[in-house]
C-alpha cells in the first residue's frame, strides 16, 4: 500500500507542534512582562497637567506641607486637588505675571476650576480610602515617593494588587506616628518594626483583616 505521507511528514509535524507550543509560550511570556511593565502600570510616567506644578519647589525648597494644598487627605476617601484660590493665596503676591501661571489666573477670573489630571488613579473596582491610611500612620512617601524631589509629579509605584498586598500583609515597618505622616525626611528612632507594631496596637489595626477580599473590593 502506498504511503499517504512522505518520509519528511513526521519531521514537519513535529516542527509544527514545536512552533505552536513555542509561540503560545512566547505570547504568554510577552503578555506577562507587558502586564508588569511601566507601559501597562503607568509607573514612572509623568502626566501632562494644565500647569507644570513642581512639588520639588513647593514641598521641597519652600517646605509647604502637603495638607496646605491637599486639605482633605486626613479624612476624605480621595486626596483633593487644591482649588484655584489656594494657588492664588500665594501667586497673587509672587510670580504674578509668570506666563506659565496664566491658566491659574484665567481660572480665577472665569471662576472655572483647573482640570488637574490624576497621576495615581486606581481602577473603579478598587476601594481605597485615603483618610484611613493617613490616620493609620502611612506616610505620604510610602505610596507617592519623595515628591519633594520631583520637578514634575510622576507615579512612583505600580499600585498593582501585589504591591498593595506587600504592605497589607506586613504593615508594621511602613507605619509612623501621625504627626510625621507628611514629613518626607522622617526617620524612626530605634527599631522601626517595633514602633510599627506599637502603632498597630495603639490604633487598633488588625493585620489579619487587611488581606480579606472585601477590604479593597466592595
Amino acid at each position: 500500500m502506498a504511503q499517504i505521507f512522505s518520509r519528511s511528514a513526521d519531521m514537519w509535524f513535529r516542527l509544527a507542534l514545536f512552533g505552536v507550543g513555542g509561540g503560545a509560550l512566547l505570547i504568554f511570556v510577552v503578555g506577562l512582562v507587558l502586564a508588569r511593565s511601566d507601559y501597562s502600570t503607568g509607573q514612572n510616567w509623568r502626566i501632562e497637567q494644565p500647569v507644570p506644578f513642581s512639588h520639588r519647589h513647593h514641598a521641597g525648597e519652600l517646605g509647604i506641607d502637603c495638607r496646605y494644598c491637599h486639605s482633605s487627605v486626613e479624612q476624605a476617601a480621595a486626596a483633593s486637588f487644591p482649588p484655584t484660590h489656594t494657588c492664588m493665596s500665594c501667586h497673587s503676591q509672587v510670580w504674578t505675571g509668570a506666563p506659565m501661571l496664566e491658566p491659574v489666573r484665567r481660572s480665577l477670573t472665569e471662576n472655572e476650576p483647573l482640570r488637574w489630571n490624576w497621576v495615581n488613579k486606581l481602577p473603579d473596582y478598587v476601594y481605597f480610602h485615603h483618610g484611613v491610611h493617613v490616620q493609620a500612620g502611612v506616610g505620604c512617601a510610602e505610596c507617592h515617593g519623595r515628591v519633594d524631589r520631583m520637578p514634575l509629579m510622576r507615579r512612583e509605584n505600580s499600585f498593582q494588587m501585589q504591591w498593595c498586598l506587600e504592605c497589607h500583609r506586613d504593615p508594621a515597618p511602613r507605619l509612623r506616628p501621625r504627626r510625621f505622616v507628611t514629613d518626607m525626611d522622617w526617620q524612626p528612632e530605634g527599631d522601626r518594626r517595633a514602633l510599627g507594631e506599637r502603632l498597630m496596637q495603639k490604633h487598633g489595626i488588625a493585620g489579619t483583616s487587611l488581606t480579606h477580599c472585601y477590604t479593597c473590593h466592595r
